[in-house]
């Protein structure tokens, strides 16, 4: 019973930890002059992807490599489907051409890389599939070059989107509590969901997949979901597109890339047709916006079809686990 509560204790542990971690950092980067924009692209921009990073790495460690790549994959399929479509009937979405041209592209390519190196070894004689050391460094440079597009687009002014989360400077002693408090957090909520979510499989004699793919992935997505949601009310509807957008390719090259390295991921080739999920989720930003009655726009319709698909994901999850 006690792995069960701090499972769900876990979720909020980890979030709340990412919150003080960004909030400590953030201070002491802008205590020492640090721009808002470096502030905004490296701390605050990584800190809503951090839980997946947190428990990525704990269940690569323990060996629960089902659980760490089904929730990098099933965390972009609920941002998706699940926050954009929240987001988009709460206020229809209006979203920049440099999203729909550059960066939306760009987290398909990502999707694709990570097929490609998840599946390699359909095409060596190798009989185990691994994302390796090697994959995680692959990922981890396409992850770098997406960074170097996001120092343009701050060049350009756009890299302003999280900074109203900056503007407060704390005293230092209370900046490094905040970052103790962050980091105890993050490893104690990611400790107690990887354990929880192993234990649940087990005894209800569910797959590791199964729970990556839904609990924990919906869990670690929930920084995105109150950052969409929240900016969707305030009709900020870039800021609620690119958080989705750019926390996908994060989870993807960065979370991912991470993991591998310290630890190379065994890969179910049953995570294809979840893959394969992803990326028809994509590709569906691209044709509603294509069709839509108005240019550019995430119509409240729209977001509700999203909403409707991932009902239906669940569903076809459940069957399947």
């Amino acid at each position: 019973m006690l792995v069960y509560i701090l499972f769900i204790i876990g979720f909020v542990v980890l979030i709340k930890g990412a919150d003080w971690l960004v909030a400590g950092a953030a201070s002491v980067a802008k205590k020492y002059k640090v721009s808002d924009i470096v502030v905004g692209l490296t701390i605050v921009s990584m800190g809503t992807s951090m839980p997946e990073l947190i428990v990525n790495i704990l269940a690569s460690s323990s060996g629960a490599s089902d659980i760490a790549v089904g929730n990098i994959i099933g965390s972009n399929i609920s941002n998706i489907l699940l926050i954009l479509g929240v987001a988009a009937v709460i206020y229809p979405l209006v979203i920049k051409n440099s999203t729909i041209y550059s960066e939306i592209p760009y987290s398909i390519i990502a999707i694709l890389l990570v097929a490609f190196v998840a599946n390699a070894a359909l095409f060596s004689d190798v009989d185990a599939q691994i994302i390796s050391r090697f994959d995680g460094a692959l990922l981890m440079l396409f992850f770098a070059l997406f960074i170097s597009y996001i120092i343009k687009l701050a060049r350009q002014g756009r890299a302003d989107m999280l900074e109203e989360a900056l503007e407060e400077i704390l005293p230092m002693g209370k900046s490094i509590g905040y970052i103790s408090l962050g980091m105890a957090g993050l490893f104690f909520g990611g400790k107690w969901v990887v354990d929880g979510a192993v234990l649940i499989a087990s005894e209800f004699g569910l797959s590791e997949k199964l729970i990556g793919l839904t609990i924990v992935a919906i869990g670690t997505s929930l920084p995105e979901l109150v950052t969409s949601a929240v900016a969707a009310y305030k009709k900020n509807t870039d800021i609620a597109v690119a958080n989705v957008v750019g926390s996908n390719i994060f989870n993807l090259l960065w979370v991912l890339g991470v993991s591998a390295m310290i630890s190379p991921l065994n890969f179910d080739t049953q995570l294809n047709s979840d893959i394969f999920v992803l990326l028809v989720a994509s590709c569906l930003i691209i044709f509603s916006l294509a069709t839509g009655k108005i240019k550019n726009q995430i119509g409240r319709p729209t977001g509700i079809l999203f909403l409707v698909s991932y009902v239906s994901y669940i569903a076809f999850l459940v069957i399947r686990g």
